[in-house]
């Protein structure tokens, strides 16, 4: 007896369509046999019939009647199994000679092919035989008729030795398919036994717990790749999530204690109104920058999210960039930077124009921060087949090759840039972005100095906005 379990799985369904597949090819198969084998025996009767038939009714016009009679007796006589019938009667169907007792009621009386059953007088003084017969009919001059057929035993015998091998081939096959399936699907329930078992454990807290791979590279070990690359994600997004609850707590603590600290100063404190004004813009510069990492937090959160997708369009990199570029140009007057653009068209892509000019403005801005007084910055563009390069590149310090990983993450400072303004988070930004449009974001030695290099897909200038 089965278990219930297993009748209602899956992979019992598989193994009984699998059963039923064979089953119905034995089926199909014996069956064309059957068919194909009792017509050409039915062909091969009425062929020996139509023999003996013509060869009777030359004796008949060679020899008469009498002539006839003494050949049919002569058959009878040597036939021992019985197989072949005979019967000559009168005008008024009244036997004259034969194996038969009376003319078949159901036989076509005229030239044709006919099955039926009939008695012919048995062994024993008294007694008949029943038997199936095909014969044909024919009239002789003078009104006899004569019936010249075939017992059909053979032919029932090679019928139920096909009802009765198909019957059995049937119980055999079933069981072999049944036991087929139940062998082939046994690794197959054992495997998703396996990924359902890790996936309790995960349901329950183990996080660490990935889905087993064989190695047989089929489909479950493409399921278990699949599984166990979403789960590294969700397991990277909930140690990013930690870090940046970790990270804001302790970046913005600082400055909200400050800002605490002037207001209570202010508020408890006897200075003149130029003191007021003085704690006021503190206090606001503070606020400014603690608003201006909730925004930038925001943003990063939005493209990861890729809350940005319904704003994209159809835009020309090298005249984004252009406006960008016109807004740092006093600035880098104003720091006696060299500042060369390159920006080559057209370079149309597809994307979010407000993410994208945010994510090259953070690019300027570290750019300037770290080129120094007197340094040089360079803003490319450059159509590189089906991708779109934006490029960045300062004469600064850098960032060595072995933290350049490190620091596309949120809140990361390295020690040398712990003393300039910033919370950490434009690099960051930029990998959004990046993410967002499909594109890489990557950090290259300038020698000396950073080059930053945003590629993002170009997309056909049917119609470029802005």
């Amino acid at each position: 007896m089965l278990p219930t379990k297993f009748v209602h799985s899956w992979t019992f369904r598989v193994v009984a369509i699998y059963a039923a597949l064979f089953a119905v090819s034995v089926l199909t198969l014996l069956g064309f046999i059957y068919v194909t084998t009792v017509g050409f025996i039915d062909r091969q009767i009425n062929e020996t019939i139509a023999t003996e038939a013509n060869g009777l009714y030359d004796q008949y016009r060679e020899h008469g009647l009498n002539g006839l009679i003494q050949v049919i007796n002569e058959r009878i006589a040597a036939d021992r199994f019985g197989d072949s019938i005979y019967l000559v009667t009168d005008p008024e169907y009244q036997t004259v000679v034969g194996n038969l007792k009376e003319w078949p009621r159901d036989m076509a009386r005229r030239n044709r092919y006919a099955s039926f059953t009939a008695d012919r007088p048995g062994q024993e003084e008294g007694t008949s035989d029943t038997l199936q017969v095909r014969a044909s009919s024919y009239v002789l001059s003078e009104g006899f008729h004569l019936l010249v057929g075939r017992n059909l035993r053979e032919r029932q015998s090679f019928e139920t030795l096909i009802v009765t091998s198909l019957f059995w081939s049937l119980i055999v096959t079933a069981g072999l398919a049944l036991f087929g399936g139940l062998i082939m699907s046994r690794d197959m329930r054992r495997r998703l036994e396996a990924i359902n078992r890790t996936a309790q454990q995960i349901i329950h807290g183990d996080l660490t717990r990935r889905m087993p791979v064989v190695g047989t590279d089929d489909e479950f070990d493409r399921l278990s790749l699949n599984l166990n690359d979403m789960l590294n994600q969700i397991d990277r997004l909930m140690h990013a999530m930690r870090e940046v609850s970790d990270n804001v707590a302790h970046d913005l603590r600082s400055p909200l204690t400050r800002l605490k600290s002037r207001l209570e100063l202010t508020l408890f404190g006897h200075g003149n109104p130029d003191q007021y004004r003085q704690a006021i813009e503190q206090a606001v510069t503070e606020t400014d920058k603690i608003l201006s990492t909730f925004n930038a937090l925001l943003s990063i959160a939005q493209a990861e999210a890729g809350a940005g997708r319904g704003d994209m369009e159809i835009l020309a990199a090298d005249t984004l960039c252009a406006d960008v570029a016109e807004l740092y140009e006093p600035l880098a007057e104003a720091q006696s930077l060299g500042f060369v653009t390159d920006l080559k068209g057209p370079a149309p892509l597809s994307g979010n124009r407000h993410l994208l000019f945010q994510a090259v403005a953070n690019l300027l801005d570290n750019a300037f921060k770290y080129a120094g007084r007197g340094g040089a910055i360079e803003l490319a563009v450059r159509p590189l087949g089906d991708m779109v390069e934006i490029v960045v590149a300062d004469g600064g310090p850098g960032i060595p090759e072995a933290d350049r990983e490190h620091v596309l993450r949120r809140f990361v400072r390295l020690e040398s840039s712990r003393t300039t303004p910033g919370n950490g988070l434009g690099l960051s930004l930029v990998s959004a972005v990046a993410s967002l449009h499909q594109g890489s974001f990557t950090l290259e030695d300038n020698k000396p100095g950073l080059r930053a290099v945003l590629r993002l897909p170009a997309r056909p200038a049917l119609k470029l906005a802005g």
